[in-house]
């Protein structure tokens, strides 16, 4: 991402790397949130195998928590999607503008006289 500009979007667009550092930090967001969710699972799968009646009961936090958290990552990648969305509609309208094209220069064409 050096030189402020992210080109990892096909087609050669570009993004400006605060849009790309806004979708890494979602992203990071993202797994430590699934990483969460696969330790909670398996502490879930533990205690029901176990059929201990207290181990049984703690589940059903523990659920509740995974449940919050799946809507949280429902929340990040709807957050995710607006923003991809708005950044490459901003995209657009300088390009239908003719002031930038995907390879960052101008759209614009030198009328030749005569």
């Amino acid at each position: 991402m050096e030189g402020g500009i992210y080109t990892g979007i096909g087609n050669g667009m570009q993004l400006d790397s605060k849009v790309a550092q806004t979708f890494q930090k979602s992203f990071v967001q993202v797994q430590d949130i699934l990483d969460q969710n696969r330790l909670l699972i398996n502490e879930i799968n533990q205690n029901h195998e176990s059929k201990i009646p207290d181990n049984l009961s703690r589940n059903v936090g523990l659920i509740r928590e995974l449940n919050n958290n799946i809507r949280r990552v429902v929340d990040l990648y709807a957050d995710l999607s607006s923003n991809f969305s708005r950044s490459m509609d901003a995209s657009s309208e300088g390009e239908s503008a003719g002031t930038l094209k995907s390879d960052g220069k101008s759209g614009e064409k030198r009328i030749r006289s005569g």
